[in-house]
C-alpha cells in the first residue's frame, strides 16, 4: 500500500515539475516576444494561482482516494474476520456506493455459502452419530451370538435358534442401510422425484399390498374409501413409499382386532389422504418430534422399527409440494393426513 501511494506522490511531483518547467519557458518566451515586464508579472501570478488550485485539487482527490481505500480495506478485513454486522447506508450514486453494493451482494453470497457449509457439516455429524447409535445394538447382538456359537457345544435345534436370531439382526442392519441410503439420496438431491398426473388409487393399492399380510395376522380390519378415477400429480414409487411407511406404522401400533381406515378426498387445491388407526395414540407434546430422524418413543422400543419412516415420509411429501399433518389422542388412535397438490 505504501509503495502504491509513493508512486502516486512521485507522479504528482513529476507532473508539478513539468508544469513549472513549461511555465518558466512560457514566461521567458513571452518576455522575449513582448518585452513587457508587467505582462510577465501577471503571467506569474496567474500561473501560481492555477498551480495552487491544481495542488489543492490533487490533495483533495488524494484524500478522497485514501479515505475510500481505507474504508474499503477495513470493510474487507471485517468481512474476512467475520466481524461486520451493518454495512454503510448507500445514499448516493457514487463510485463508492456502486462498489459497496456489489461488495454487499458478494458478502451475502459468501455468508449464505458459509451457513450452508456449516449446516451440511452439522447434518453430517448428526447422521454419523445416528448411524453409529442405530448399528451398535445389532452388531453387539451379532457378536454375542457368534461368540456363543464358537465357544459352546450345542445341539442342532439350539444352533438353528441362534442362527435365526442372527438372521433377524442381519435383516435389521440391511433394513437400516436401505432406509439410510434412500434418505441420504433424497437429501443430497441424487434422486429427483418425477411427478406425473396419475390415479392415487393405484399408488395406495401398491402400498396396501405391503401391509395386508401383517394386518391379517393381527386380525386388523383395513377399510379404504378412494375413487378409482381420482388423479393427482405425484411420483408413484416414492409416494407409495410414503404411504407404506404410514400404513406400516398403523399396523405396528394397532392392537389385535383393531381397525385402519384410509380415506381420500378431493379438495379444491389438494388431494387429502387420511390414514387413521385405532392404536395407542401419540401424546400432544410429542407430536412435534415424531418426524425427526430416528426418533422413537421410549414405550415402543420393544416394537420393531428404527424411527426413520415418518422422517422419510415427510421428506417425500414435502419435495412434491405437499405437507403432512398428525392428529392423535392417547388411547384413541392416530390420524395422519397427507395433502398433495394437483
Amino acid at each position: 500500500m505504501k509503495q502504491s501511494w509513493g508512486s502516486v506522490n512521485q507522479s504528482c511531483m513529476i507532473a508539478s515539475g513539468i508544469f513549472l518547467l513549461f511555465s518558466i519557458i512560457f514566461l521567458i518566451i513571452s518576455y522575449l516576444i513582448t518585452g513587457n515586464i508587467s505582462l510577465v508579472y501577471w503571467s506569474i501570478l496567474y500561473i501560481l494561482s492555477v498551480f495552487f488550485i491544481v495542488i489543492k485539487l490533487v490533495f483533495w482527490l488524494r484524500y478522497q482516494l485514501v479515505e475510500f481505500s481505507n474504508t474499503f480495506c477495513r470493510i474487507l478485513d471485517e468481512i474476512l474476520n467475520g466481524e461486520i454486522e451493518i454495512f454503510p447506508v448507500l445514499e448516493k450514486d457514487s463510485l463508492f456506493d456502486k462498489m459497496m453494493y456489489r461488495l454487499i451482494r458478494l458478502y451475502e453470497v459468501v455468508l449464505e455459502n458459509r451457513r450452508r457449509i456449516i449446516k451440511e457439516r452439522k447434518d453430517l455429524q448428526e447422521l454419523i452419530s445416528d448411524i453409529s447409535h442405530q448399528v451398535k445394538t445389532p452388531i453387539a447382538n451379532l457378536k454375542m451370538v457368534n461368540a456363543t456359537l464358537l465357544e459352546q457345544e450345542m445341539g442342532r435345534e439350539k444352533q438353528k435358534e441362534f442362527l435365526t436370531a442372527c438372521d433377524m439382526q442381519i435383516e435389521k442392519l440391511d433394513f437400516l442401510m436401505q432406509a439410510m441410503i434412500k434418505t441420504s439420496r433424497l437429501e443430497a438431491g441424487i434422486i429427483s422425484l418425477k411427478k406425473q398426473k396419475q390415479t392415487i388409487y393405484e399408488t395406495l393399492a401398491n402400498a396396501l399390498g405391503g401391509i395386508l399380510l401383517q394386518a391379517e395376522r393381527k386380525e386388523i380390519q383395513v377399510q379404504v374409501n378412494c375413487s378409482e378415477d381420482l388423479e393427482v400429480s405425484h411420483d408413484r414409487k416414492w409416494t407409495g413409499e410414503a404411504f407404506f411407511n404410514l400404513l406400516d406404522n398403523a399396523v405396528k401400533y394397532t392392537s389385535n382386532g383393531g381397525i385402519i381406515k384410509v380415506d381420500v378426498k378431493a379438495w379444491e387445491m389438494y388431494v387429502k389422504v387420511t390414514i387413521t388407526d385405532s392404536g395407542k395414540g401419540i401424546a400432544k407434546e410429542k407430536q412435534g418430534t415424531i418426524f425427526q430422524r430416528f426418533y422413537r418413543e421410549e414405550e415402543v422400543h420393544d416394537i420393531e422399527g428404527i424411527g426413520i419412516g415418518l422422517y422419510l415420509t415427510r421428506e417425500i411429501i414435502t419435495m412434491q409440494g405437499g405437507y403432512i399433518m398428525v392428529d392423535s389422542e392417547i388411547g384413541k388412535g392416530t390420524s395422519f393426513s397427507v395433502f398433495l397438490p394437483y
